[in-house]
């Protein structure tokens, strides 16, 4: 009989408390064998949530209040963290408070050969049965010669270089880019790469983490038989605006050190194609114009000089709406 892997999940949460009990009570529903604890990194919430999580019995729920907001990426690394160095599982499986294991797919993990792989990556579904198209994993164009003619000739869209949909009916599939809604690591991928950069905040830390990791040498699987469902509110549909806006700046700096580790000597033509495009976003912007130029410009510098030192409230001040000042 296969000796179970330890297995541990890292939930990171922020104001979605409905969200979260519902994560909790899915991930608990797994029997013990099949999944041994559950880290809830809270950061700084102020609906509640520290109050629900403290009136939890359940001796496999491991709760940790964080003491300000560190954003998801802050988040994922001291859950990743703590974890590892607290109870040193066999493997982790990290998500948003919004993302969660459809049920049996902790017992069919376990009941697989993982040892190929470094790292596997689930097959994301919104809660309604449709493919999450946010969450379909990736194959880095630039490392791969057919991927990347298929790219730049515009072949088959998002699915030139994204796991198709006639994969999640397929085999397990390398890929070299995945997110952090299902995506499963072990403890050889830690040795390897560490863990993921908090200074992120928001955005990009996942697919850094797993490019860094497939560069180091690292196998991350696509494996359609792990399946979880994404309960999330994102753009609408048609609506291609930032809300709140100081997304803005975190989404296109992270995009950027992102694009940089990817395309390595194809990254300073690759700007003539990306930031046009991006400055042609303030049409989705109407009375937001130059704050959003503002954000975009701070995100390109420090994007290209790879600095992550802003702190959040920098970030909320250069995203206000300034008065005029009166006359006279």
């Amino acid at each position: 009989m296969q000796h179970p892997k330890r297995l541990f999940a890292v939930v990171v949460t922020f104001n979605r408390l409905e969200k979260l009990k519902q994560t909790v009570a899915r991930l608990l529903a797994a029997p013990t064998h099949d999944l041994e604890g559950v880290l809830v990194v809270n950061n700084a919430s102020t609906d509640g949530t520290d109050e629900w999580l403290s009136q939890q019995t359940d001796p496999r729920l491991i709760v940790e209040n964080m003491t300000e907001n560190r954003g998801g990426a802050g988040g994922f690394e001291h859950g990743m963290r703590l974890v590892t160095e607290t109870y040193d599982p066999d493997w982790l499986v990290v998500m948003d408070d919004d993302g969660r294991p459809a049920p049996g797919t902790f017992a069919k993990f376990q009941e697989m050969d993982v040892s190929p792989w470094d790292g596997l990556a689930a097959a994301v579904y919104y809660p309604h049965g449709e493919i999450c198209d946010m969450n379909r994993p990736s194959r880095n164009p630039f490392w791969h010669g057919k991927v990347f003619l298929n790219t730049l000739l515009g072949r088959g869209g998002r699915d030139g270089f994204h796991i198709t949909p006639d994969d999640y009916q397929g085999q397990p599939k390398q890929i070299d880019v995945s997110s952090f809604v299902g995506l499963f690591v072990s403890r050889a991928a830690v040795a390897k790469v560490g863990y993921p950069d908090g200074r992120l905040f928001v955005y990009g830390e996942d697919g850094l983490y797993t490019l860094t990791l497939s560069k180091a040498g690292g196998r991350i699987g696509f494996i359609p038989d792990l399946k979880f469902e994404h309960d999330c509110s994102t753009f609408g549909e048609n609506d291609l605006r930032f809300r709140p806006l100081w997304k803005v700046y975190y989404y296109h700096r992270n995009l950027l050190m992102l694009y940089r580790e990817a395309a390595g000597l194809y990254f300073a033509p690759l700007l003539f194609v990306v930031l046009p495009k991006w400055a042609l976003k303030t049409r989705h912007h109407k009375g937001q114009q130059r704050i959003f130029l503002k954000l975009l410009r701070h995100a390109v510098v420090d994007g290209l000089l790879r600095r992550t030192s802003a702190s959040h409230s920098q970030v909320l001040d250069w995203s206000k709406v300034t008065s005029p000042r009166p006359d006279g």
